[in-house]
């Protein structure tokens, strides 16, 4: 029948929940879900008595819409949780300013008086561990500490802030370089590095939440290894 052939034509739109359909414009390219149930009982009243709709058409037609609901739902549940956790590490992260905090990377921050301290990684039995001090600015090295022998795992390290000479370097922003002799070799290792935390700045997506340390670089709010206190 031709009202049963135009009727039968639905396939084409997007089944959508009916929470959607009030924000649609005049034009409509999608199905909310009391449109979807008229036109299925529409589709039944009219269909051909010698050619009626198999449960199997049915059933797949009645999966199709629950299925299609149930996703947009699902990744409604998905974002608000998402955004759930980003505030509660938003919450989590401005308590943190203004205290120290223990994080990876290359670079303090000297005060006044002051000094550098952090954690070396040695990645494996080690006869002897270097901390080479760089001034940021100038490419000086300005002291070279040796730290003796150490096994897998942290090392934590003081730089007093004194140069080679025993005078006070000048405030500002030095490079920590760290080797272990590994093996017969000099190899490079990581460092965290104690430093404050002056602010925090949101983002979304790849560019999440970031802590900016005092003087320094931000790093991501998930890499804080240790909070240290004011």
């Amino acid at each position: 029948m031709a009202i049963a052939n135009a009727i039968n034509d639905y396939s084409k739109y997007t089944v959508v929940p009916k929470s959607e359909t009030a924000t649609t414009t005049p034009k409509k390219t999608s199905l909310g879900q009391e449109q979807f149930l008229k036109l299925m009982t529409t589709q039944m009243t009219h269909q051909d008595p010698s050619s009626p709709m198999e449960n199997g058409q049915f059933l797949t037609q009645i999966a199709q819409f629950g299925t299609v609901s149930g996703i947009q739902d699902l990744q409604k549940s998905f974002g608000d949780f998402a955004g759930a956790i980003t505030s509660s590490q938003a919450l989590q992260a401005t308590s943190l300013v203004g205290r120290n905090v223990l994080a990876p990377g290359s670079k303090g921050l000297l005060d006044v008086g002051g000094e550098i301290t952090g954690n070396i990684n040695v990645s494996d039995t080690a006869t002897s561990v270097n901390v080479s001090v760089t001034d940021a600015t100038t490419g000086e090295i300005v002291r070279n500490m040796e730290l003796g022998a150490h096994g897998a795992g942290t090392m934590p390290f003081v730089w007093d802030g004194l140069n080679e000479n025993g005078v006070m370097a000048s405030p500002g922003v030095y490079k920590i370089d760290a080797t272990a002799y590994i093996d017969g070799k000099n190899t490079g290792m990581e460092t965290d590095i104690n430093s404050r935390v002056d602010s925090v700045s949101m983002g979304s997506g790849a560019n999440g939440l970031k802590v900016n340390l005092t003087g320094l670089d931000s790093v991501d709010f998930n890499k804080i290894k240790q909070i240290l206190g004011v």
